[in-house]
């Protein structure tokens, strides 16, 4: 059964970063921030390892799988393969600028060429009753006028699309490392803005460089959600204010210390099927982040938790330190 899904507030998809361990980190401290997976390509769901790319634990959910690919037949099957494992939504990556995605002809160089999104995007509806999304920048090289903009989303949307979620810079396709541009190419706010105006039936989600709960509201006057990157993955405690705060829930933000004791569980029964513990808790890194011993906490994991005989109890150690 699909669900509509409220995408007030989301994670990012982030490559090595959002798996499916730092997803259940996530999960416990807000049950009601949408989820993505990082980007898996077609080629990984179809030739490769299916179950390691696409399994998760259903207390992840609501969670959403991202796709990255241009052959509408192979991105056509991925989507079924997504439904089949409980994703709640598909999404296409039209906006990763790295040099191995643009060799496999995918991500934010499809920007150019937006009748071949469409027809991935038709092809994904016509074999999943999943809503498929694209996540794209603004432009890319000298494709950056808002005029492409427009109309590339019309493009698109005329295919099916009624969720876009915008990054809101630009890409250098050359020139530019993928973390470079992460953070060089100008925000540009009000272009998002104005797309939610010229297309006020569409879903307008924005996306880049947002860190407090200030910004979200602001943002929140102009378009329909919030997509958060790095700052919930380095300082992932900022997501304890969400539920209360975007999704009216009455529930007290959970405590760092309750969230640390509800991973043990989970980190017990992964690491009895062989997962390493280093794996789990570098995710956790930034529990403590802006509070006093966040060092220490750090430093204790990044000590022990790769250790041969390493067990849970190196996050209690670390835990201990901030008392």
């Amino acid at each position: 059964m699909v669900t509509k899904l409220d995408r007030t507030v989301s994670i990012a998809p982030m490559l090595d970063w959002t798996d499916r361990h730092d997803r259940y980190f996530l999960r416990l401290i807000s049950s009601k921030a949408l989820l993505y997976t990082e980007m898996v390509t077609t080629g990984a769901i179809l030739f490769g390892d299916e179950a390691r790319h696409l399994s998760f634990d259903p207390a992840e959910q609501p969670v959403a799988l991202q796709l990255g690919g241009s052959n509408a037949a192979d991105l056509a099957k991925c989507a079924a393969i997504g439904e089949r494992y409980g994703y709640q939504e598909i999404n296409l990556n039209v906006g990763c600028p790295s040099d191995r995605v643009q060799n496999g002809r995918f991500g934010a160089c499809l920007m150019a060429e937006p009748n071949t999104v469409a027809d991935c995007i038709k092809a994904m509806k016509d074999t999943t009753a999943l809503p498929v999304t694209v996540k794209n920048r603004i432009g890319i090289d000298d494709l950056d006028s808002y005029q492409h903009l427009v109309d590339f989303i019309g493009t698109v949307t005329a295919a099916g699309c009624k969720t876009f979620i915008i990054h809101a810079r630009k890409a250098w396709l050359t020139g530019l490392s993928p973390k470079e541009n992460r953070t060089i190419p100008p925000l540009d706010y009000p272009r998002v803005y104005q797309l939610k105006k010229d297309f006020p039936d569409l879903e307008i989600i924005i996306n880049g460089g947002i860190t407090t709960l200030e910004e979200i509201d602001v943002h929140l006057d102009h378009v329909d959600g919030v997509m958060i990157g790095r700052e919930a993955y380095q300082n992932p405690y900022f997501l304890a204010a969400i539920d209360n705060r975007y999704y009216e829930l009455s529930d007290e933000s959970p405590e760092r210390q309750d969230i640390i004791q509800n991973m043990l569980p989970y980190i017990d029964r992964e690491m009895k099927k062989g997962v390493p513990l280093k794996s789990i808790t570098r995710h956790m890194l930034g529990l403590f982040q802006g509070r006093p011993g966040a060092k220490a906490w750090r430093r204790h994991i990044s000590e022990n938790a790769h250790l041969k005989d390493a067990t849970p109890s190196v996050l209690k150690e670390a835990a201990a330190k901030i008392r």
